[in-house]
């Protein structure tokens, strides 16, 4: 059994390290990109607060396709561009959404969703996923979780 979970008082950055380093002892030597996925949704439910949804969009023949999540069921196919999940995977940039509702083109999966944090995950060059965390309180994520959710990106991504 595993016990990852950090204090809550734990300041960002180090809760952002033990995540990765985690992460890493986690899904160390596990070839299995699902179930290392599967995993990590789990692991960063475990030490982001506030997350009403945290889990995996995959690129799957030019699209975004659901991945292991937690959280209320999901829209499972997304076209690159659309959304919050699509444009972070077109672009390749993280987005960070203070309030879903003002952004062009929002997909709605959880209508209690008020914030969303999306970072892409880059392997040999290209995306190849993206990690979505939603939350019911506007303004939510901060410049901290998009670093620290954009280095456990790079970290794991060689394993899923």
């Amino acid at each position: 059994m595993f016990d990852f979970a950090p204090p809550a008082d734990l300041p960002a950055e180090e809760r952002y390290r033990q995540l990765a380093d985690a992460a890493d002892a986690l899904t160390q030597g596990e070839p299995d990109g699902v179930a290392n996925m599967a995993n990590l949704a789990a692991l960063i439910w475990e030490f982001i607060p506030d997350l009403n949804w945290a889990g995996f969009y995959r690129v799957v023949d030019g699209e975004l396709v659901l991945g292991p999540f937690i959280g209320r069921p999901a829209c499972i196919r997304i076209p690159m561009g659309k959304g919050v999940c699509g444009t972070a995977a077109q672009t390749g940039e993280t987005q960070r959404i203070e309030d879903v509702h003002a952004f062009p083109g929002h997909i709605a999966c959880d209508a209690q969703s008020q914030s969303e944090l999306v970072v892409p995950i880059v392997r040999d060059g290209k995306v190849v996923a993206v990690i979505d965390l939603d939350s019911p309180k506007p303004a939510r994520f901060t410049e901290d979780d998009a670093n620290g959710v954009e280095q456990l990106a790079a970290r794991i991504g060689s394993r899923i």
